[in-house]
């Protein structure tokens, strides 16, 4: 795997913090590939990693999901997105250009900070950092009881997505898949979709809620605050002032 710029350590020299690498625009299935290649070659002394990756066009499934949330016939024009069967948990996602991905490569069990992260710990401070970059852009976003992922907060688009979640936990406490913000996406392909396994589930980016920012600007802003929340001994606060049943994006095995 070839990283379009120098890999820095995410907190400098004297923590053996995340390892970030930025890869540039790069095809769903080799960094898929690139993943679980590294997941089963690391140690435990393997460094953690954040990708920050931007993907050409593609649909995204998960262990369980229904196909029939592919959707086709009328409001759906012909078009040749992939799709990927992955090994993560939910059902199906989009990723295209204009969006921020990263893939964290964690050791879950590792000694940390105030010692080793559990899943829901996990989620609940990779979520926290998507909130924290949107409210530094003055968006206000929000959990969802039981739906991994950001959502609206306030205004009349409250409870459109703006953030998906998709993790692959290894038995052996070893993570990769992970998160996505939109930022200033080509919104239609998720009208093509059941996002998450949810017809008509309204679908935003930041660019919608009135926000021009720099594609570069929130990627390295969002790969900070996952450095901040992962390195930090203070549980991610947790809120859910909506609940809706969606398929976990969690699999562990």
């Amino acid at each position: 795997m070839q990283a379009n710029r120098p890999a820095v350590p995410a907190d400098g020299p004297a923590i053996r913090g995340p390892i970030i690498r930025e890869l540039g625009r790069a095809d769903y299935e080799s960094v898929f590939a690139d993943m679980r290649a590294f997941t089963d070659a690391r140690t435990p002394e393997t460094r953690d990693e954040l990708w920050i990756v931007e993907h050409p066009p593609v649909f995204t499934l998960g262990l369980g999901a229904d196909r029939g949330h592919l959707l086709s016939g009328p409001g759906v024009p012909a078009h040749d997105v992939p799709v990927v069967q992955t090994d993560r948990g939910g059902e199906v996602t989009y990723h295209g250009p204009g969006q921020v991905v990263i893939y964290l490569l964690m050791d879950l069990r590792r000694n940390k900070p105030g010692g080793k992260l559990y899943a829901r710990q996990f989620v609940n401070k990779i979520e926290q950092a998507v909130i924290d970059v949107l409210a530094a852009y003055n968006l206000a976003g929000e959990r969802v009881e039981g739906a991994p992922g950001i959502y609206i907060a306030e205004g009349p688009r409250r409870g459109a997505k703006i953030a998906a979640l998709g993790l692959k936990v290894r038995g052996n406490g070893c993570t990769y898949h992970g998160v996505s913000l939109n930022v200033a996406m080509d919104l239609s392909p998720f009208t093509w979709i059941n996002p998450c396994g949810y017809s008509g589930l309204a679908t935003v980016d930041m660019r919608t809620m009135g926000v021009e920012a720099p594609l570069a600007d929130v990627q390295q802003a969002l790969a900070h605050a996952l450095v901040r929340h992962l390195a930090s001994t203070e549980p991610a606060p947790v809120s859910s002032p909506v609940s809706a049943p969606e398929a976990a994006t969690i699999n562990s095995n």
